[in-house]
Order: C-alpha cells, then structure tokens, then sequence
C-alpha cells in the first residue's frame, strides 16, 4: 500500500485554512498579533505532525514481532512456501 493524493490533499487543505485564511478573520484587539500566530503555528505544527505520522506507516522502521510457532502455522495455512518443521 502506498501514499495516496487524497488524504495528503485533504489535510494540506484542512491545516492551510486554518494556518493561512482564519488569521484574516481574527477581529481587531489588542491580543489580534498574538492569536494570529497561534493560528499560523497550529496549522503548520499539526500538519506537520499528521505528515510524519502518515508517512512512517508508508515504510515502517519496525516490523511485527512474530514467534516461530505462529510463523509455522501461517507458513502452512497461507502456503507461502515449505514447511519448516520445528527443530529442524
């Protein structure tokens, strides 16, 4: 399985809006510089951390820890190859 567009697009979008169009919308005040940065590092923070997350399931760095007797017993009922039989 591989990286698809959609999602990638979906959350640019999502986490653009709100780093980029909602600090326009912050009303005047004297906190308005402060709340539009927050916005601004939001949105990148978070999409920044969905990207890495998404993508670290794209290639894992660690793998599923299987024993060998379930190994075995997959290795015989998906016939993926010859049998090893234990201790052998």
């Amino acid at each position: 399985m591989g990286a698809t567009a959609l999602p990638i697009l979906f959350f640019t979008i999502l986490w653009g809006v709100v780093g980029i169009v909602l600090p326009f919308f912050v009303p005047k005040g004297p906190n308005r510089g402060v709340v539009q940065v927050v916005l601004m590092l939001t949105g990148a923070c978070c999409w920044l951390f969905w990207l890495c997350c998404y993508m670290c399931q794209m290639n894992p760095l660690i793998g599923p820890i299987i024993k060998r007797d379930v190994a075995l017993v997959m290795q015989q009922e998906w016939g993926t190859g010859p049998i090893v039989t234990p201790g052998a």
